[in-house]
């Protein structure tokens, strides 16, 4: 049984992580983020098991993380109120060619890393975007003027 709590707090831990971290970053991991979310995994699971190395304590942990990532899925999909809490929302950045500056500052982006993803994207510059929105995936949607 305490494998499960165990299980269970690390779970609305790394939940909690994530959403603070913040999108933006998760979807632009450099070599050092994914040694780092290697090495978390690796002291998760350290404080989960303890010294419990069975094979059904491995087995019951899965089980418990699995769960877990399935009702979270299943709230996210019944349960409309609850998708800004686990997903966030859209972020408008720019509209109609202005750097939205409240809102890239709270995203922690830079307009030089705008301008970078308008240009991957085949726009020029920032004035030709009708629409930048921060999706809840961490992507840029950019859309540009007519």
């Amino acid at each position: 049984m305490d494998l499960i709590f165990r299980a269970a707090v690390a779970f609305v831990f790394i939940l909690f992580i994530i959403r603070v971290t913040g999108r933006r970053e998760l979807s632009s991991m450099e070599p050092f983020d994914l040694i780092m979310l290697i090495v978390l995994g690796d002291l998760v699971q350290q404080g989960i098991t303890q010294s419990d190395y069975s094979l059904t304590g491995a087995l019951l942990v899965i089980s418990v993380m699995a769960l877990l990532t399935a009702l979270v899925s299943f709230l996210n999909f019944r349960f409309r109120w609850v998708r800004p809490v686990l997903e966030g929302r859209p972020v408008v950045l720019i509209e109609r060619g202005r750097v939205l500056e409240e809102n890239v500052r709270r995203e922690r982006l830079t307009t030089e890393e705008l301008e970078e993803q308008a240009r991957v994207q085949q726009i020029e510059s920032i004035e030709k975007v009708r629409l930048a929105v921060l999706e809840t995936n961490g992507s840029i949607s950019y859309i540009p003027e007519e």
